[in-house]
């Protein structure tokens, strides 16, 4: 089963590393972020559960809730995330990180890895980013394959276009980073745009003449 943006993701009850999890109630009105990995005991997973817990106080500040899954059942996670907290100084695994060891979870989001076995041939989890927003819907997925770890500061800095561009009619840019200037959307029109954004827009020259590359100072900044 897949998940299409804009879809409510669906609800599941789990045990993880912290206890108990329903999915929906652990949302609760906010952003979130389920993200999965092939396999606990594994290299590059390690490191990027250690970065996700360095990084835990960035995702706090934008109100994002983490959780992590795996194959795995809860004794190999929380004895695993001491290995996670050693190999990245500074970094505190305090998301939970879900079981799903008969792959319920991953087959209802899609998230299995056929290129990649456990020892009895069975799929794991491939490195799957689900961005969750307040309202439930899926904003934004990202699968990699298990020999490409994840860039988590990419992930914070999509979040940050997804909680701007939620709130405001703009969008951002290729490479944008916040504080700098973002596009006016193009279902605005001029005069729309002038009563919208107090602090004005410039238009961009193209061949065409067509007057549709709007920069406006980021709203929010």
């Amino acid at each position: 089963m897949g998940i299409n943006l804009g879809d409510i993701v669906p609800d599941f009850e789990a045990e993880t590393s912290q206890g108990d999890i329903q999915w929906h109630d652990y949302i609760d009105g906010s952003w979130a972020i389920l993200f999965s990995h092939p396999g606990d005991f594994t290299p590059v997973c390690t490191t990027e559960l250690g970065q996700v817990g360095k990084l835990q106080k960035e995702f706090a500040q934008r109100g994002i809730k983490l959780a992590a899954l795996s194959c795995n059942d809860t004794d190999t996670h929380k004895a695993w995330i001491k290995d996670i907290e050693a190999y990245t100084p500074g970094s505190k695994v305090d998301y939970p990180i879900i079981s799903d060891p008969k792959r319920e979870i991953a087959v209802l989001y899609g998230m299995l890895d056929p290129d990649e076995m456990d020892k009895t041939g069975i799929p794991l989890t491939a490195r799957a980013v689900f961005i969750v927003g307040p309202d439930k819907k899926l904003k934004l997925s990202i699968l990699y394959p298990a020999t490409t770890g994840r860039n988590f500061s990419e992930v914070l800095r999509v979040i940050d276009s997804l909680q701007l561009t939620a709130k405001y009619s703009v969008a951002t840019p290729v490479n944008w980073q916040h504080g700098d200037k973002v596009m006016v959307t193009p279902n605005l029109s001029d005069e729309q745009a002038k009563e919208k954004f107090s602090k004005g827009f410039e238009k961009k020259e193209v061949p065409s003449g067509k007057g549709y590359i709007r920069l406006t100072p980021q709203p929010n900044a």
